[in-house]
């Protein structure tokens, strides 16, 4: 666990030496999101509809925006080989590595996300939805991202491949996600949807890591 924490904090230090890294992630979810309610126009009624599924589509292609990068630099200057030869299982490693991903990529998202649905006219519990619904489901993103990310190590075009990988993956964290703020507003409750969300983020976090593990195997042999 000691080796785990590690490289979460030796991530973060290399991300605070490339503050641009988080800040293009977090620019282009503000950018995207703002875009719809000034197009659109001040239509409350239509705004409060849209906005679930702005907010989660601009989170989604913001979080995704880092991931190529995951495991990129550490096969670059050879510490991944060092990782998987090191006596710490290689799961836990990876584990820690997306952890690190979402502080940076997930985190800020989840803490701006509030301000943003102020533009789309959400009241405070449709907000705090909002919030709790991104607080289940990026880090859902991050793991199965590292997946998609483990499996294009090296690959030429990765970028592409990467996208065309996760993306189908991702689809039902952006439904029940963007379902949970949609059934609050219309009065349904949210219960349901988180509920299937939360499940479903606790499948990924015990899976996911050693998929990516595997994919990073193969990847180095």
């Amino acid at each position: 666990m000691n080796a785990m924490f590690a490289i979460v904090r030796r991530d973060l230090l290399m991300v605070m030496r490339r503050k641009s890294e988080v800040l293009t992630a977090l620019f282009f979810f503000v950018i995207v999101s703002s875009l719809f309610p000034l197009g659109i126009g001040p239509e409350p009624a239509l705004l409060r509809k849209i906005a679930p599924g702005v907010l989660w589509v601009g989170a989604l292609l913001a979080s995704m925006l880092g991931l190529q990068r995951m495991f990129a630099g550490d096969h670059a200057d050879g510490t991944l080989e060092q990782m998987v030869i090191s006596p710490t299982p290689l799961v836990l490693l990876v584990f820690g590595k997306i952890v690190a991903h979402w502080l940076v990529s997930g985190l800020p998202l989840v803490l701006i996300a509030p301000v943003l649905g102020m533009q789309f006219d959400l009241d405070m519990g449709a907000l705090g939805v909002l919030m709790l619904a991104l607080l289940l489901g990026t880090p859902l993103l991050s793991l199965i991202g590292a997946i998609g990310a483990a499996l294009t190590l090296g690959v030429r075009g990765g970028g592409v491949l990467l996208s065309l990988l996760v993306l189908p993956l991702y689809i039902p964290a952006l439904i029940f996600g963007a379902g949970a703020v949609e059934a609050h507003i219309s009065g349904l409750g949210a219960d349901g949807h988180l509920s299937l969300l939360a499940a479903i983020l606790a499948l990924a976090a015990f899976f996911a890591p050693w998929a990516a593990t595997a994919a990073l195997r193969i990847a180095l042999e």
